[in-house]
């Protein structure tokens, strides 16, 4: 259809902006249903074909709730902070703000090519002053609240990007942005403290309807445990530190206790003679990721301190061991060695000729004995004082009272999560509202001094510190307290705080009082379907609900989680079945495929072409096939144009043909709605190519105006989610006035599922000999006869009389004969 479609398509866009179809005004909505896909980078200088894939097929969804009569809100930004964004700047050589602004104006372009109804009125940009201020606002929410803090600690450093990495950011050691090996590095950096709302995170899990798989890795990756606190002390120092285990009925056979390196108590206490290889244990450990450190394929290794420590209830001395598998940021920094009843405490004492006691037997029956391996089971206790004989279910919860009662420890509830850390050493991103002051401490910017704007005059290649600390005019400021001469704060946000609430600004995107109005929220929120990749499942997903409920412990939002339905995408990836990139030179640009054949022939491959939820390979004959059926439809309304003008209404009395017909349209109304309700495009896609057939079947034989014209107008609106520029055009051809977009969404009937005639077995003395089509209503006598007349039934009667006939209406007839 080439460049006459592109015309086309240009037309009703141009439409559909004059006459403002789609625009819907929040404040102004009775109801809402608020459908959001997440938002794309403008980091490079198009959209791709994944674009396409998430955002045209989106489109498609939202209109298709239009037709539902849903008061639907579907706004539309840009995440135009962050590393992508600033890497793709410096490899051009201009400005990120230049480079941003350029590539959020060209995928505009592209968005309306593709003939989205996105409500643009509301769009954000996250790197405008006007969208950061509140990012700004959201930070010392939290800095008030406590949830917002800075500290020195060990943190994942990416040695090409030169910034800090979250947790979430480091897959299998690597940044997961440009797969380089992260190492570990100690600066002083910004928190959000999200570890307190562990437990709400993780409540709230069962409230939401999102898929399972992403509700699985939350709850493991917020990583619930209810165990025992323990206290040891250390023999011949002051102080003490705490263990916390799942296991308390094992601490019998505790044979020593490991600090992590960076613990406060591991240089401490080492001994003079173990100090040189202490340090050097530690140095190497500082070279590792946390996943390096915590991976279960990796042999525990350790150095012995040279000091000892007290054995809460037996008061036996053990050793004290630095081992880098242990990280001080999580949980106490300190874990007992239990070597016959784990795995890997069992082989580290093996490596290192420690202890092995075992204090669980498999049963009353059994007696210690030399290990061969970890007894990791429940069992009976056994050398555990009183505590012998006990299972181990009994004995997790007498030890840890008898603990309290000593009060050496009790129990607790650990979380695997840890606080996200926010501080970045990049040039685009929001500034921290915070200045630094010697007397006055970290100070948050007044709220009426918001927003921090960002310099432009800022050498942002990147150094291993922020390049704003290089911009004097930036970094001097007097300190809001005392005015005495301070500096500002030179990190930047991780771009992840400015998607963690924008869905909230979307709704009141012009509000310059307010980042949003809490009464608008209490209409707006929560967003009804929300759609994006499963790679946020422990990032955005997981950051986004923490600052809802921080919004919702504030009274500022309704409800305390933000996403009340969740579906993710798959993916389109290359030919040769991997990801799309241009270094593996298999990406394909949606560009050359709109200029040749238009958006919606696009639009309706990636439809059919794919599962939505799990995408894969390019399939160049599928693209033609799909250009083909379009061409087809084309054809068929064409050829029977003259339906539209005939006059002629549907008549009351339908032929067997007719029938035929309108039974084919209501299966593809029933399959349309129910299938694109659900995500499965490419079954829709396919029920229409069902009615597409029979519409051509039936042209072929004299077919009544009437009939064909519904059909006709009805199949127009199935199809329009999918090719809307095209369902447009043939709408206005076919004599309709306004928009097929505000067409009434064809009524299913199922009365037209039930069919006329019916196909029942025939059975002789039990055995299924053929099978017969009657009417529906059919007697007996009817049914005997058409059973009679069948080839192989006849001759199961040569010679033969039937004694007795048994009837299951609707399913088989059975001819008893002797």
């Amino acid at each position: 259809m080439g460049n006459q479609y592109q015309a086309l398509e240009e037309k009703w866009q141009k439409r559909w902006e004059d006459s403002g179809i789609f625009r819907v005004e929040p404040k102004e909505m009775k109801d809402k249903y608020y459908v959001l896909v997440m938002f794309p980078y403008p980091s490079g200088d198009k959209l791709h074909m994944g674009h396409w894939w998430q955002y045209g097929l989106m489109d498609s969804w939202a209109r298709f709730q239009r037709f539902q009569k849903k008061p639907v809100f579907f706004p539309m930004g840009f995440d135009a902070f962050g590393l992508p964004a600033e890497n793709y700047a410096i490899k051009h050589g201009i400005h990120p703000d230049i480079s941003t602004s350029k590539n959020v104006s060209h995928m505009l372009g592209q968005f309306q090519k593709m003939g989205v109804s996105y409500n643009f009125e509301h769009s954000v940009n996250t790197s405008k002053p006007d969208y950061y201020r509140w990012t700004q606002w959201v930070f010392l929410k939290l800095f008030e609240k406590g949830l917002a803090y800075q500290k020195e600690a060990p943190v994942n450093w990416c040695p090409h990007d030169l910034t800090v990495l979250a947790n979430e950011q480091v897959l299998e050691g690597r940044c997961e942005r440009c797969e380089t090996p992260v190492v570990q590095k100690n600066l002083k950096q910004w928190f959000f403290k999200i570890t307190d709302y562990a437990q709400k995170l993780l409540d709230g899990l069962d409230t939401i309807d999102w898929p399972s798989r992403t509700v699985a890795m939350q709850k493991n990756w917020i990583g619930r445990s209810s165990g025992t606190l323990i206290q040891f002390q250390l023999e011949r120092h002051e102080e003490g530190f705490e263990v916390f285990t799942t296991r308390p009925d094992t601490l019998y056979g505790v044979t020593g206790v490991v600090l992590a390196p960076e613990h406060a108590l591991t240089l401490k206490i080492t001994t003079p003679d173990q100090k040189a290889s202490v340090e050097t244990y530690i140095e190497e450990s500082r070279r590792l990721s946390d996943i390096e450190r915590q991976s279960t394929t990796r042999e525990k290794t350790g150095v012995f301190t040279g000091a000892y420590a007290i054995h809460p209830l037996t008061s036996e001395k053990v050793p004290v061991w630095v081992g880098d598998y242990v990280l001080g940021h999580y949980g106490t920094g300190a874990v007992m060695s239990v070597p016959a009843h784990d795995e890997r405490d069992f082989s580290f004492a093996k490596k290192y000729d420690l202890k092995i006691r075992q204090v669980i037997l498999k049963d009353s029956q059994s007696h210690p004995k030399e290990l061969q391996e970890a007894f990791t089971e429940d069992g009976i206790l056994c050398d555990s004082a009183q505590f012998d004989g006990q299972n181990s279910k009994d004995a997790r919860e007498n030890i840890t009272q008898h603990l309290e009662e000593k009060k050496l420890g009790g129990a607790r509830v650990q979380y695997r999560l840890r606080d996200w850390l926010v501080s970045r050493q990049r040039y685009w991103g929001s500034p921290i509202p915070i200045v630094h002051c010697d007397d006055c401490g970290a100070v948050p910017v007044p709220e009426d001094q918001l927003p921090v704007v960002l310099p432009e005059n800022v050498d942002f290649q990147p150094h291993g510190e922020s390049p704003l600390a290089r911009c004097e005019d930036f970094v001097n400021t007097p300190c809001p307290k005392c005015k005495k001469p301070a500096r500002r704060e030179i990190d930047t946000l991780d771009t992840f705080v400015c998607s963690s609430w924008y869905y909230l600004r979307y709704p009141d995107s012009q509000n310059q009082d307010l980042p949003f109005e809490p009464e608008l929220m209490k209409k707006m929120m929560p967003v009804d379907k929300y759609v994006g990749g499963p790679e946020h499942a422990c990032m955005h997903l997981l950051y986004a609900r923490f600052i809802n409920m921080v919004m919702h412990d504030m009274g500022l939002v309704p409800t305390s989680e933000p996403f009340r339905s969740l579906t993710h995408q798959g993916m389109i990836l290359g030919a040769d079945g991997q990801k799309m990139s241009k270094s593996k030179g298999n990406s394909v640009s949606p560009d050359e495929y709109v200029a040749q054949y238009g958006a919606d022939v696009l639009r309706l491959y990636l439809a059919f072409g794919f599962s939505y939820v799990d995408g894969g390979p390019w399939d160049e004959g599928g693209f033609k096939a799909a250009s083909r059926f379009a061409e087809r439809v084309n054809r068929l309304f064409d050829e029977n144009s003259s339906c539209f003008t005939s006059g002629e209404a549907l008549p009351e009395s339908l032929r067997k043909e007719d029938q035929v017909l309108m039974r084919a349209l209501h299966v593809a109304i029933q399959g349309v709605t129910q299938d694109t309700e659900r995500f499965q495009f490419n079954t829709s896609i396919a029920r229409l190519m069902e009615l597409t057939n029979a519409l051509q079947d039936y042209v072929r034989q004299s077919p009544h105006q009437g009939v064909l014209r519904h059909i006709l107008e009805s199949f127009m609106i199935l199809l329009s989610p999918f090719m809307p520029h095209f369902c447009e055009e043939l709408w206005e051809q076919s004599g309709h006035q306004g928009f097929i977009a505000q067409a009434e969404w064809p009524a299913f009937d199922s009365s037209w599922l039930e069919l006329d005639e019916i196909t029942m077995a025939v059975s002789v003395n039990g055995k299924v000999r053929a099978e017969i089509t009657v009417p529906k209503d059919a007697q007996e006598p009817t049914i005997v006869e058409a059973a009679l007349v069948q080839a192989s039934v006849a001759r199961q009667m040569e010679g033969k009389t039937i004694i007795k006939k048994i009837l299951v209406p609707g399913k088989l007839i059975n001819l008893i004969v002797k």
